[in-house]
């Protein structure tokens, strides 16, 4: 239909969507990651599992994700989950806390953990050493990242259990009063 002008009703809403698909890019990838985060939250209210299972899969997939294993974190989070009889959905969320920003940090303190537990020296000097000593140095860094994995993801797990199984059985409740 045309407008006395002689425009039609196309043309002012092509503009429309045309003003809308060019807001500037981080007013756009903020509205994502916040429509990202209320879903996930949704999501996690109405899940329909028993509050305990929810906790187990987050335990699991928390242990899980505290590994340097890249790739395998979800599947092996799952895979605990499944063991455990936890949520799988909530065990392979639980693998988010590491990501490309938290990496370095959870690993560093991992491995912080690992030398201080195995008593390992601070001092590592990488210069004047034999092929084999770097191997040796390399499997040394190796174990220590793994044994301070292995209790930083215990902690973590532990800690996030007994937190969700909170949240969970305080959000059911809710959920059953209404």
């Amino acid at each position: 239909m045309a407008d006395p002008q002689g425009h039609s009703d196309d043309n002012q809403s092509s503009n429309q969507s045309y003003k809308r698909s060019h807001r500037p890019l981080k007013r756009q990838k903020r509205g994502k990651l916040q429509r990202l985060a209320r879903y996930v939250y949704i999501r996690f209210i109405r899940l329909r599992s028993h509050p305990q299972a929810i906790a187990r899969g987050l335990a699991a997939g928390v242990f899980a994700g505290s590994y340097p294993l890249f790739g395998l974190q979800t599947i092996i989070g799952v895979a605990i989950a499944v063991a455990i009889r936890g949520n799988k959905i909530v065990a392979a969320a639980g693998t988010w806390i590491s990501n490309p920003l938290t990496y370095v940090p959870i690993y560093a303190f991992n491995y912080q953990i690992g030398r201080w537990v195995l008593g390992q020296s601070a001092a590592t000097s990488l210069t004047g050493r034999s092929p084999q000593e770097w191997m040796n140095l390399g499997l040394d860094i190796t174990v220590a990242l793994m044994v301070g994995s292995t209790l930083v993801g215990m902690i973590l797990a532990f800690l996030s259990y007994y937190g969700c199984l909170h949240m969970a059985y305080h959000i059911q409740s809710n959920r059953n009063s209404r």
